[in-house]
């Protein structure tokens, strides 16, 4: 079989860089060691291996479709479900009492990258009806608790996040599905909702959707939202009953074909009920429990993804012969045998840009991941700080990814040349797959805006401070070394560069020009992402560096100078892209304002 991820790649992030043993010694995870999660780790690969990657183009030849009012998937679903629940996949961080194993966030977030890698288009299935879940027992009462989550942990019942509407898209202050208070606890719930993933097929004997809906006589806007559990079959005294809940499409999608995407209508026949999940008009708060953990969820997809594409396009890379080297003097030896294109310095460029695109990704994907854990378990005195670097890393880890995950992907469509573009090799199915995820949870817009018309100001500017002291220390840690100083140099140059955009920008804000202040908002995500990326891999760098001079590896030499090599890459390729992002983003002219320039567009 074909690879599709590094192992050693993912043991390397886990244990050497994050230390991730560290969170082992917190009252949660102390039933966790090294060892257990290595077992953990090789029987997940070895899932993926057997019952996931062998069915990712079967999946994409045949989609799921809405036939005869049904959602019809690949049979693969039905089993991974089934086996998700029974391996105790669907809900492994939950407490104990709520019948999980308080797995840690960042080993979540760590084996889904693994199955991810093997199969993009199966795992949602599970991650939704998880996530689902967790809002009923974060926000749920007991009897909602006893109603759902056990069938939904076991996979037998699937789960689904329902917030779009035909007529609103992203804005959510504009959703119309209401809901009426019945007497007897329950409410009835009409409305549609579009976009939903996972949201019905023949392998889950019900669904638990968590929808959005506006309770009579609430405020407008977001204030007026609450959150409510919608069974599509609701229970009584004979087993279950039909509630109104009715499947009528599902879209067809150009990438990620074997995972659904439905239209759902509630209450087409005045009949659906929902339950109240937390307080009245407080839903869109506890939603983005969800929401949140989705962005990370989503980033990590596109990673994992392109990381499937990285090890097909390398091993692609290896076993074409084509062309000659160009020797010294300027000349081929036609004389000799093509040489693999490998050992061509452009597709070396190419090859390179996928591993540090990926490589820095799942970094930053785990580095916020335990920055999540370290926010709810660890020190107290440290929550705060933990919580607001995850606020600040979130839009920037779903982003990422999922930007450059694609133009990873492409770089490995110009090794493979007209092969890239035929269905008979892999890479053209992945770049589809890939390119949904910047639309997932929030496009790419919607992230930037999050990020520098919210996290960045919010606290007066406290998270963007804590993120800063983080690179600060990076930064000090690389300079103990001389071949890493130079690239910890232009680390703190491109800081102080965020610094001086930032400074620029807020005054827009200072004067009320909001609209300013945010006009270029995806090119800051642009020019902040790269800065990030870079943070992490001198991070990686530093931790190689240290490994190779005190002689405690994991792994072999060569890895850790691959680690370096690609750290250097970045800083010369992607990082050096700053300087001209930064010009775009302090430059005077105002171009996109409506006010300022009407007629362009017109």
């Amino acid at each position: 079989m074909s690879k599709y991820i590094s192992i050693e790649n993912l043991r390397f992030c886990l244990y050497e860089l994050l230390q991730i043993q560290d969170l082992f010694d917190l009252e949660r995870f102390q039933d966790f060691d090294q060892e257990g999660i290595n077992i953990l780790i090789d029987s997940i690969k070895d899932y993926g291996d057997k019952h996931m990657h062998p069915h990712l183009k079967e999946m994409d030849e045949k989609p799921a479709v809405y036939e005869d009012g049904k959602i019809i998937v690949h049979p693969a679903i039905g089993k991974y479900m089934k086996d998700a629940g029974s391996n105790g996949w669907i809900t492994p961080h939950f407490d104990y009492e709520d019948g999980g194993i308080q797995l840690p966030y960042t080993l979540l977030t760590a084996f889904a990258h693994i199955l991810e890698s093997a199969n993009n288009h199966m795992t949602g299935y599970a991650g939704l009806t998880g996530g689902s879940a967790q809002l009923i027992t974060s926000f749920g009462t007991q009897e909602l608790k006893d109603r759902f989550v056990t069938k939904m942990a076991s996979g037998e019942w699937g789960g689904t996040m329902c917030l779009t509407e035909p007529q609103a898209g992203s804005s959510l202050s504009d959703i119309t599905t209401s809901a009426s208070p019945v007497g007897d606890g329950s409410y009835k719930i009409a409305g549609q909702k579009i976009f939903i993933s996972g949201g019905d097929h023949e392998y889950c004997e019900n669904f638990v959707h968590l929808v959005l809906a506006r309770i009579e006589g609430a405020p407008m806007g977001t204030k007026g939202i609450s959150l409510f559990a919608v069974p599509k079959h609701r229970s009584n005294d004979v087993g279950f009953e039909f509630n109104d809940v009715t499947t009528v499409g599902d879209f067809q999608k150009m990438g990620q074909k074997g995972y659904c995407t439905t239209h759902l209508v509630f209450g087409e026949k005045n009949d659906c009920h929902g339950w109240l999940v937390g307080e009245e008009n407080k839903g869109l708060k506890h939603m983005f429990q969800m929401m949140n953990g989705a962005r990370i969820d989503v980033g990590m997809t596109a990673a994992s993804v392109a990381t499937a594409a990285y090890y097909a396009s390398l091993q692609y890379a290896k076993e074409r012969p084509q062309g000659r080297r160009i020797l010294s003097d300027g000349k081929k030896n036609t004389a000799e045998e093509q040489t693999f294109i490998i050992n061509h310095p452009d597709v070396r460029r190419m090859l390179l840009l996928q591993r540090a695109v990926t490589e820095g990704s799942i970094a930053l994907l785990l580095q916020a991941s335990k920055y999540h854990d370290l926010s709810e378990h660890g020190a107290e005195e440290e929550k705060e700080q933990y919580h607001d670097l995850l606020e600040i890393l979130t839009p920037i880890a779903k982003t990422y990814p999922s930007e450059m995950g694609r133009t990873s992907i492409n770089a490995g469509l110009q090794i493979l040349g007209g092969y890239g573009y035929c269905s008979e090799f892999i890479l053209e199915q992945y770049y589809r797959d890939v390119r949904i995820m910047s639309l997932y949870e929030g496009t790419t817009g919607i992230q930037s805006l999050d990020l520098l018309g919210r996290k960045i100001v919010m606290n007066n500017g406290r998270a963007m401070k804590y993120l800063t002291k983080e690179i600060i220390e990076s930064i000090k840690a690389a300079q103990n070394h001389d071949e890493l100083k130079p690239y910890a140099n232009k680390l703190k140059e491109a800081s102080k560069m965020v610094e001086e955009v930032l400074m620029h920008l807020l005054q827009f804000a200072m004067k009320g020009q909001h609209e300013r202040y945010i006009a270029d908002a995806t090119i800051f995500m642009e020019f902040m992402g790269s800065v990030v990326i870079a943070w992490q891999w001198l991070n990686m760098a530093t931790v190689a560096k240290n490994a190779l001079l005190t002689n405690n590896k994991l792994f072999d030499e060569q890895f850790y100078e691959n680690k370096i090599h690609t750290m250097k890459f970045f800083f010369k390729y992607e990082l050096s892209k700053i300087h001209g992002l930064k010009e775009t983003l302090i430059h005077s002219d105002s171009l996109t304002i409506l006010e300022e320039n009407k007629a362009v567009l017109a």
